[in-house]
């Protein structure tokens, strides 16, 4: 009886928590942010200021979640995370991560697609915190590095998508090719979600029986990526790319066991 009061009263609270993240996205950064941005300073400091701010914000969502007993969640490795200048990488479990990597990550910026930039709710705060989007491939790469040299952190799932459970993961080559174009350091970061739930193919009411844990296992940076000898930038993006899945198929499966 016990467990299936609090079944429902997690799915009440999921159900609640995807309206309010949907209700402050639209009062918040679409009504009240415009209103004080300006307090914001300009330039850098602004960028600065507003990504800190979805920080602190997406950390309360994250513990209100954990507070009224949907989620709970763990970092591992977390005095890695607020390095200057690094490209994070991680794999896809849930419909949750971005939020939890932000949630962490005091600089860091995503790249959106440029729909989104327009919406007239978001787009204002996009701007404020430089996020990035662009309709030509070699112009975002080149702005995704830019930012990476100025100290930025750019998150970036290299699979394009969650990653479906049981099968393998499968990396686009955008995230290599951004490290080269750089010659940024990259930091790995493996997401888990046990039991799993809100994946790609799960609607959200389809809640696990208990209570899920989401954990950030934070590796050791890697590079940073330079061009090999033979100079050809198509080779190198495809070798880095079969590397870092490497990477993460064997940290998935590290992390997997008893």
């Amino acid at each position: 009886m016990l467990e299936r009061i609090n079944y429902f009263w997690r799915l009440a609270g999921t159900g609640f928590s995807f309206f309010l993240f949907g209700a402050v996205g639209v009062l918040f950064w679409g009504m009240l942010f415009p209103l004080f941005e300006r307090f914001l300073g300009k330039g850098s400091l602004k960028t600065r200021r507003s990504r800190l701010l979805m920080t602190h914000i997406f950390r309360l969502y994250m513990n209100f979640m954990r507070a009224i007993g949907i989620l709970d969640y763990q970092v591992r490795g977390g005095e890695r995370l607020n390095s200057a200048g690094r490209l994070v990488i991680a794999n896809h479990p849930s419909l949750l991560d971005i939020v939890f990597l932000i949630s962490q990550i005091h600089n860091a910026t995503c790249i959106v697609k440029p729909a989104l930039a327009a919406n007239p709710f978001m787009r204002i705060p996009i701007r404020a915190m430089g996020y990035i989007y662009a309709e030509d491939p070699a112009d975002l790469v080149e702005r995704c590095a830019t930012e990476l040299r100025e100290g930025g952190s750019l998150i970036i799932f290299p699979e394009g998508t969650r990653t479906t459970p049981g099968k393998p993961i499968k990396f686009q080559r955008g995230a290599a090719a951004i490290a080269l174009q750089a010659e940024a350091k990259i930091l790995p970061i493996t997401i888990s979600c046990s039991p799993t739930t809100l994946t790609k193919q799960e609607k959200w009411y389809r809640i696990p029986e208990k209570k899920f844990t989401l954990s950030l296992d934070v590796g050791e940076d890697i590079g940073p990526i330079m061009m090999d000898k033979n100079g050809n930038r198509s080779l190198a993006t495809r070798r880095i790319t079969r590397q870092l899945e490497q990477y993460f198929i064997e940290r998935m499966a590290h992390n997997e066991k008893p």
